[in-house]
């Protein structure tokens, strides 16, 4: 069966990225914002295998996360099943994750802010069209393929089970990056080169929205898909957030796994599969992100689509966020849990084809921009790229037209190039 993957066409900030090796844009500015176009795709990665839990703690910890786990589903007002086996409960927001943090606590959601990002971007009949699309269809998740909604007030979220759980490699850590490692935002890409050892292999495309040193204070914003096995329990291309303020010590976590991002729509769900995706050498999928700060309130808020808003990031989880942002990184990551001196792993970058393929056979992020003081969208300008591993996965810029600032990456990982 050819490759299917996820194509991007839009004016908005994503990212994406792989194992081992980390294709990297970078703007060294400083942005409030940041936008662009990735393709959706399907990838091969590690098949997940349960770890059992060896201690007392751990399973002390299990038993705890079923007590959460009740309470989320006792908390719902209605359930979903999602034609691709996935359960999504829609849950009140004033009982979502994000109100469990301690600043957060008798908070509820905030309005959408008056104003959004302005764009001077022209959209041909083509990029029109798929707008239009968009606002008609809704948005690019399997699970509204069953035709059922969340009703006004609620949020759709994508039930966790016992069997992601016993999944983990640490139960402690469950929904949360390995230290020291899992995030190409965890150094500067003027550096030396960087690889990512983790349990278990994945796969993802995301933005970083960066502030603060590469040590022990990086705060990070990150959004886009993913391909997680051990997460998720499949290889289907999932949309994700992510977020930390102390470079991915303690703080922060995947989707709704611990309280902090707030969900405001309830036509979202994060961790839900994207569908549908596109097909090598047939017809391309787009998904588009848009994260900016809003300057009133301070909060990020995150945009998928032509304009669904998910939700923000709260100003007062951050220390340097809650000013500014220092970078933003647009890319792709592979995490490489083979020991040093074994065969590289075969984990695939976007479609498993590198950029020289081009259109419709490589992947591609394309009209990345950021958001500058004006509140205005701009092409991202001063960019720096970076392939870690170019034998393994590579990556290959450009600029004009309707995609205005972009880039095809990928590539198969283990090969002739990349032992």
């Amino acid at each position: 069966m050819a490759p299917r993957y996820i194509s991007s066409r839009s004016s908005q900030i994503i990212a994406s990225f792989v194992s081992f090796l980390l294709l990297l844009v970078r703007f060294s500015s400083f942005p409030t914002s940041a936008s662009a176009s990735a393709t959706r795709l399907r990838e091969g990665s590690s098949n997940g295998t349960e770890v059992p839990f060896r201690s007392g703690v751990e399973l002390r910890t299990l038993r705890r996360f079923k007590v959460q786990l009740a309470k989320a589903r006792n908390a719902s007002v209605k359930t979903i099943q999602s034609p691709d086996g996935d359960v999504i409960d829609c849950v009140p927001t004033h009982l979502q994750p994000a109100f469990e943090h301690p600043k957060l606590r008798g908070q509820k959601p905030e309005d959408a802010p008056a104003e959004r990002p302005r764009t001077t971007t022209v959209h041909g009949d083509a990029d029109a069209a798929v707008v239009a699309e968009d606002e008609e269809q809704g948005l690019p998740q399997a699970w509204r393929r069953s035709g059922e909604s969340c009703p006004e007030g609620t949020i759709p979220v994508r039930r966790t089970t016992e069997h992601d759980l016993l999944r983990a490699s640490s139960l402690r850590r469950f929904g949360m990056k390995a230290r020291g490692g899992g995030g190409f935002a965890r150094r500067d890409s003027t550096g030396g080169g960087h690889e990512v050892a983790s349990p278990a292999e994945f796969s993802l495309s995301q933005i970083w929205v960066i502030s603060g040193a590469f040590g022990n204070d990086l705060n990070t914003i990150e959004a886009g898909w993913q391909v997680s096995p051990q997460l998720y329990g499949d290889n289907s291309p999932r949309f994700f957030t992510y977020w930390t303020n102390d470079a991915y010590q303690e703080t922060g976590c995947y989707n709704l796994h611990c309280s902090g991002f707030v969900q405001t729509s309830n036509r979202i769900a994060i961790g839900a599969a994207i569908s549908p995706i596109s097909a090598y050498n047939g017809r391309q999928f787009d998904i588009n992100i848009l994260i900016w700060k809003d300057p009133k309130q301070g909060h990020w808020w995150l945009q998928l689509g032509s304009g669904a808003l998910v939700g923000y990031w709260p100003s007062s989880l951050f220390t340097h966020l809650g000013e500014r942002a220092d970078m933003v990184q647009f890319g792709g990551e592979v995490v490489n849990a083979r020991p040093p001196g074994a065969p590289h792993t075969p984990t695939q970058m976007g479609s498993g084809r590198f950029p020289g393929e081009g259109y419709a056979r490589a992947a591609y992020f394309r009209n990345a921009q950021v958001v500058d003081w004006d509140n205005s969208l701009v092409p991202a300008a001063g960019l720096r790229l970076l392939a870690d591993r170019p034998g393994c996965y590579g990556i290959a810029s450009g600029s004009g037209g309707a995609w205005g600032t972009y880039f095809y990456y990928g590539g198969p990982g283990r090969n002739a190039r990349c032992p």
